[in-house]
């Protein structure tokens, strides 16, 4: 029965690839729609946290990068930016049934694309950023390499573990309306959780390093300074890429079997 709800689910997804596009298209122009510079809102705030952080923690704590000779200021920016994306997506998803309630009342439509819809919304910006990333890097000097290909792999895999994580947020927020404010704590505590302005090798505690890791997070943050400081490839850590999968694929199934249970209940409480 679970495996015939997940296929359900991707059916569904699939079938919906036009609205999906178009829904989130709409729905990244309507988050800055009526203010006067727009979307360059969803660039600015982004930017200008870049610079805060590279301010506090370079200029004034003098914080430096332990482990290589990239600066601060790029190693920082290669770990915050996939952070910035899981951490948008996953914020505005976990409200989507709400936000879209207007839809999910209504039989014909496939409310099951609603997280993915926002991922896509997401990405958008996250482009953006990849760009913006890549002429950092060039601007000190750091050209692109080899390693680049593997970008889409990590923007993959960003995109399904903001996925699982959004299906199940989604759902419960539906029934349990705190769900979007403990979401909003458990983001903050997980960025400074996350190796992301900090490194991990620090940590001289093996036990506390290696639950650390475990965060999936922290897989995509670590992979995209793979591409841009480290240059090494994602198949060099075969059980820690077997290990992301694995936990990304079960939070996934689990977010789908819970969606498909609770979803005839949806909407007599939106």
């Amino acid at each position: 029965m679970g495996d015939m709800k997940t296929i359900a689910y991707f059916k569904d997804l699939f079938a919906s690839g036009g609205i999906v596009r178009s829904l989130a298209l709409n729905d990244f122009r309507a988050r800055y729609s009526g203010s006067y510079f727009g979307v360059a809102w969803g660039f600015v705030q982004p930017i200008v946290t870049i610079l805060v952080y590279w301010f506090v923690f370079s200029v004034g704590l003098k914080a430096s990068r332990p482990a290589g000779e990239a600066p601060f200021i790029l190693w920082m920016t290669a770990g915050i930016v996939p952070w910035f994306f899981f951490s948008e997506a996953v914020s505005a998803a976990t409200n989507c049934m709400q936000e879209y309630g207007y839809l999910v009342k209504k039989v014909v439509f496939r409310y099951s694309v609603l997280p993915t819809v926002k991922v896509i919304s997401a990405l958008i910006v996250h482009a953006f950023f990849i760009l913006l990333l890549t002429v950092l890097f060039a601007l000190y000097g750091y050209y692109p390499t080899v390693y680049f290909v593997q970008i889409p792999y990590y923007v993959l895999c960003a995109c399904v573990l903001s996925l699982a994580v959004s299906v199940i947020t989604s759902t419960v927020n539906v029934f349990f309306k705190d769900t979007k404010q403990i979401v909003a704590i458990a983001l903050q505590l997980g960025f400074w959780a996350t190796p992301i302005v900090w490194d991990i090798s620090i940590i001289d505690i093996p036990a506390v390093s290696t639950i650390l890791r475990l965060n999936p997070v922290f897989y995509v943050v670590q992979g995209f300074r793979n591409v841009f400081v480290n240059h090494a490839w994602f198949f060099e850590q075969p059980l820690y890429t077997l290990y992301f999968w694995g936990v990304t694929l079960l939070l996934l199934w689990t977010g789908i079997r819970l969606f498909g249970r609770l979803k005839p209940h949806f909407s007599d409480v939106l």
